[in-house]
């Protein structure tokens, strides 16, 4: 079922989509491993997005299915009792990206882990950045992009952050489609994540927690 709900959301399949989630939800299927099937479709629709076969309608459209899939597993993931926060994430989309599909696949994986999380949005700008950092305090910081120019605003708001004074006090991990090894180091981030599951054990690792 975790197959056909990959093809369904890939393919733009709206309704089929939701209609799976609800019997993998009413069979028992663990809410982490319906995400896990989001998150592989979502890495479909990037890559057609990529090649050209999809477009800004159909981003927008498999970000709602996202939407909706978490709003249908949050009274599942509500049954647990109520976790221990173990620290604070900031995250958003840098300046000149507005893609929001990995970065809120992230944000909720953070929730759900039991991080408290602040996402800023899409299109964030440097001293955006700064200034949640002073006021929220975070341990860790993501930055998220989709698009290649996002790669010098990355580096630019982490030498943003460090002209503040803010680097020692924070690891900052990125992310995005077409994030490798080699943009880390360009832009000066910790690490990088390929994948939202990646993104929560970075978080554990930096903040200390199991």
């Amino acid at each position: 079922m975790s197959d056909q709900l990959v093809r369904a959301i890939a393919d733009m399949r709206e309704e089929e989509a939701l209609t799976l989630v609800r019997e993998m939800v009413a069979s028992g299927v663990e809410p982490v491993a319906i995400l896990d099937a989001a998150r592989e479709a979502m890495a479909i629709v990037g890559q057609r997005y990529q090649e050209g076969a999809y477009f800004l309608p159909e981003l927008m459209l498999a970000g709602e299915m996202l939407t909706q899939i978490t709003g249908l597993l949050k009274p599942e993931l509500a049954r647990v009792p109520e976790v221990k926060r173990h620290g604070k994430v900031l995250i958003g989309t840098v300046k000149g990206d507005i893609h929001d599909i990995g970065k809120n696949i992230v944000t909720f994986m953070l929730d759900v882990s039991g991080f408290d999380v602040l996402d800023l949005g899409v299109d964030v700008s440097s001293p955006k950045f700064v200034e949640a950092i002073r006021s929220f305090q975070p341990q860790v910081i993501g930055l998220s992009g989709f698009l290649t120019l996002a790669f010098d605003t990355m580096k630019e708001t982490i030498e943003a952050i460090e002209a503040a004074g803010l680097r020692d006090g924070v690891k900052i991990m990125i992310g995005g489609g077409q994030v490798t090894e080699e943009i880390r180091q360009y832009a000066g981030a910790d690490a990088y994540g390929r994948d939202a599951m990646s993104a929560v054990t970075l978080a554990r690792q930096w903040i200390g927690t199991k």
